[in-house]
């Protein structure tokens, strides 16, 4: 069984450094395990030392790819770094990135957050020209037409590029001599800049910045390039959508709660989104429980706004890592014993609220309910700080097909008996918005809403190309 079964996957987290006379591949590595929540499957570390550009990846987690001798072989004075998630069936040491060619103006790096909703066709039509690919990343496609840009400066290629790739994506590229971060038109993905002494950052999430001892600056704006060489930081502002599209799913549950993104922090949202549940949806409880560690905000603030008093009654075994030995058949609830036991003396007799994010399949949220019986819990009564997963996401996050998300086979009342819960709510899209203090249209919550805000080319060949692929990219 795979830890979080019950949970969406990010595909990716990058983070980039431009410091010379400092360990820079030391400090990537630090980043990187900040952002560990952002991919467990793969790790990688580019380095460039004005001439020559080095590369290290490999399976695994960040400790398990880098040891300090290979760390030191990483030297340099700027660096890229990469962790990814990807499903089933994609992983593979070819789609672990940063990804490294030559082209007609010397050697790059790239690393990619996202997913390209046009990446099958723009394969094809590079396909036919003569390119060779030799992964299953759509990041691959960006390289390739980067070299088909080859005779431009590396910031007019990727503008050139900006022109023809649709869907989401936070751009880390490294050129001998230059670090260069690129956003999206519409901000799908996170992506934000640090300065540390003389040199700068830029990272998936602010946490990151905060591990290497940077100061935030500021997030990068949708559509922006910004470029960071001898000259200090630069930027070009070169396409922008007329609305942002954030991804909402980033509060919920993917971002590590210390962060802040666009100008909203994290655990403060999420707790928010549980005031706003306990406005909607307040229930006659003698305690509250959060689902840790992404209910824990939501519990709190539910509890904060009913006045129920807040418990932990769910203890979580922190060192259970991203799989371990699989249960047999007659041993299947193990697998979620071994993440999750109820606190008995805490939750006995009790009626309980249980606090999660969110569902998306309802397999873990059933065991749990089924746990807290047996430790003698009176009433579970399950409240999500979300609203419901109905549609797939082809923006760089792991949702599962349509017709695995439980919200979109089943009805409110049949999700509550299939978990076992004594009541079920959600909150509502509307809810959510005004917990978080923003337009609608300040997001992208095409996943509760199903509003895609990029064009999605043909959604049955998509939906087959994501899942093959297995989110597409690093």
């Amino acid at each position: 069984m795979q830890a979080g079964l019950d949970k969406v996957k990010d595909e990716c987290g990058v983070f980039g450094i431009y410091a010379p006379g400092m360990e820079v591949a030391k400090l990537t590595y630090y980043g990187l395990y900040a952002l560990q929540h952002r991919g467990q499957e793969s790790a990688g570390i580019a380095t460039s030392d004005g001439k020559d550009i080095r590369l290290h990846k490999n399976m695994g987690l960040v400790t398990e790819v880098f040891s300090e001798e290979v760390l030191e072989k990483l030297h340099g004075n700027i660096a890229i770094g990469h962790v990814r998630y990807s499903t089933t069936g994609s992983s593979l040491l070819a789609n672990a990135q940063p990804l490294s060619f030559r082209y007609l103006r010397g050697q790059v790096a790239l690393a990619h957050n996202g997913n390209l909703t046009n990446a099958h066709e723009l394969r094809n039509s590079l396909g036919a020209a003569g390119s060779v690919f030799q992964s299953t990343t759509d990041s691959e496609v960006i390289v390739n037409l980067i070299a088909r840009y080859g005779q431009n400066p590396i910031e007019e290629a990727l503008m050139k590029c900006m022109i023809d790739i649709k869907g989401a994506y936070s751009l880390l590229v490294m050129t001998k001599d230059k670090l260069i971060g690129v956003r999206d038109p519409f901000g799908v993905r996170p992506l934000c800049i640090g300065k540390l002494d003389e040199g700068y950052v830029l990272a998936s999430e602010s946490c990151a910045l905060d591990t290497v001892g940077a100061q935030f600056l500021r997030d990068v704006e949708p559509g922006e390039i910004v470029v960071i060489d001898d000259r200090g930081l630069h930027s070009i502002r070169n396409l922008r959508s007329l609305r942002r599209a954030l991804c909402i799913f980033e509060f919920v549950y993917l971002a590590r709660p210390d962060s802040n993104i666009d100008g909203l922090n994290v655990v403060q949202t999420r707790r928010e989104f549980g005031r706003q549940l306990g406005r909607e949806c307040p229930i006659d409880a003698d305690i509250v429980i959060p689902v840790p560690d992404s209910g824990t905000a939501a519990a709190v603030g539910y509890s904060e706004e009913t006045g129920i008093p807040f418990e932990e009654g769910l203890m979580k075994n922190r060192y259970v890592g991203r799989t371990f030995i699989q249960p047999s058949q007659e041993m299947r609830d193990l697998g979620v014993r071994l993440k999750l036991n109820p606190i008995k003396n805490v939750v006995a007799g009790k009626r309980v609220v249980m606090v999660d994010d969110s569902i998306v399949r309802g397999t873990t949220s059933k065991k749990i309910v089924e746990m807290l019986r047996k430790a003698g819990v009176k009433e579970v009564h399950m409240l999500v700080s979300s609203p419901p997963v109905l549609h797939p996401c082809y923006y760089g996050i792991d949702t599962s097909a349509r017709a695995e998300l439980i919200a979109a086979q089943y009805d409110l009342e049949e999700i509550q008996k299939h978990i076992g819960a004594d009541s079920l709510h959600y909150l509502s899209l509307e809810g959510m918005y005004r917990a978080a203090g923003k337009e609608p249209d300040f997001f992208c919550s095409a996943c509760f809403s199903g509003r895609y805000p990029i064009e999605i080319p043909d959604f049955q060949h998509m939906g087959k190309y994501v899942m093959e692929a297995g989110g597409t990219n690093g």
